[in-house]
């Protein structure tokens, strides 16, 4: 397996398993937003984005990981948000979702962030094991909340 960093010459590969995601947390496909979203982050340089590459056939894709840079006002540091990761279903227990994380963490520490963050639905229990064992911790120093906007 090799990880890369996505460029806008990725999107034909990774919008499909992108969709997988959104549906997979219960969100209709729209393959064609799905590709403009991703195409955005890449363009604008909004967010980092990492393929797990089957070593033998490159054009198959394993997974992928999408971080979002944020701040710590209290650290002075960056933050990056692990907000997508997504394995697919026939490359599962491969450890594919160590190999990304793993990339990413290096990208965190070589930009000199304070911490990485995730967060996964409450019965994502797979998830859950899976980020424990790499180490991140449940954060019990901080209630975090959500505020929908209409």
């Amino acid at each position: 397996m090799r990880i890369i960093k996505a460029t806008l010459e990725h999107l034909d590969l990774l919008t499909p398993l992108f969709v997988k995601y959104r549906e997979f947390y219960g969100e209709l496909p729209f393959p064609d937003s799905s590709r403009a979203f991703l195409e955005k982050r890449l363009r604008r340089d909004e967010s980092v984005i990492y393929l797990a590459l089957h070593d033998d056939d490159e054009s198959k894709l394993l997974g992928f990981c999408q971080l979002y840079p944020s701040y710590s006002s209290l650290s002075l540091k960056r933050v990056w948000i692990l907000n997508d990761i997504y394995v697919a279903e026939d490359a599962r227990r491969m450890l594919v979702a160590d190999h990304l994380i793993k990339e990413a963490k290096k990208m965190a520490r070589e930009s000199q962030a304070v911490r990485m963050r995730v967060s996964t639905s409450a019965n994502n229990e797979v998830a859950q094991k899976v980020y424990e064992s790499i180490g991140f911790r449940e954060d019990t120093q901080f209630k975090n909340y959500v505020l929908p906007i209409n």
